[in-house]
Formats: structure tokens, sequence, C-alpha cells
């Protein structure tokens, strides 16, 4: 009789760990080209959507690369290096819709969706109406 119980009970902890396994999406993430890595997780607004932070720019040594592009002049001097770069993503069979990510280049933000592939890579889309433009990013470390 113990031992149904320790069979039972082994069996909740594993099916409570895998509920709470992280998503695919969650991680840190070099973009397309290996210009930046970002840190994708849940935001800390809510916890059932996911968010992304630029955690690293690739710049010359010494430099900071800032936010220069923003439409909004005062935000221009913000430093990358921390700055939301996706956000809002709510979650739907194992793809995340309705986000919005921002193109520091262009100082542009896009709806956006991302899902994870089944080589492990992330494809992250921005979409003006229905036209997306989509880029692989591959896990970093």
């Amino acid at each position: 009789m113990k031992l149904g119980h320790l069979f039972a009970g082994l069996a909740l902890a594993a099916v409570a760990g895998a509920a709470q396994a992280a998503d695919p999406v969650e991680g840190q993430w070099a973009t397309q080209g290996g210009g930046a890595k970002v840190k994708v997780s849940p935001c800390a607004s809510d916890k059932a959507k996911m968010c992304g932070v630029i955690t690293w720019v690739k710049a010359p040594a010494g430099a900071t690369p800032k936010d220069t592009n923003n439409p909004d002049a005062a935000l221009r001097a913000r430093p990358l290096v921390g700055l939301a770069l996706i956000r809002d993503f709510k979650g739907s069979g194992g793809k995340w819709t309705g986000g919005k990510i921002y193109d520091p280049s262009s100082g542009k933000t896009y709806a956006s969706k991302m899902s994870a592939n089944p080589d492990g890579s992330l494809k992250v889309e921005g979409c003006i109406a229905m036209i997306c433009q989509a880029q692989t990013w591959k896990r970093a470390s």
C-alpha cells in the first residue's frame, strides 16, 4: 500500500514539474546575424504573457549603443542593453501571438508573433497588416 502511495506521489510530482517547465520560447536568444542577444521570459506585469529584453549588443570596445532612431527624442540617449525589444505575447497552442516588437534600427514598433521551431531555434515575425517578415534566432548562452 505504501509503495502505491509513493508511485502516486512521484507521478503527481512529475506532472506538476512538467506544468511548471519553461516554455520553449523562454531563454537567451541570439538575433539573426548575431548582432544582439535577447532574454525572453514571462512579462513582469503579466506572467501569462512573454516579453524580451536586450541583454547584449555587438559594439566596438567601450561603446554603449543607444536608441538613436527612437521617434521620441527624449528616449534617443537610452542604452539598447536593457531595452524591452518584445512585449505582450499571448500563448496559443505552442505559438505566441498578439505581441509587439521594437526595431531599434528604424525606431518603429510592429505587430509580432513567435514560435519555437522543431530544431530548437525561435521564429520571430514582425508584421505590417498581413505582411510579415521573419527572422530565426538561435539559442545563446
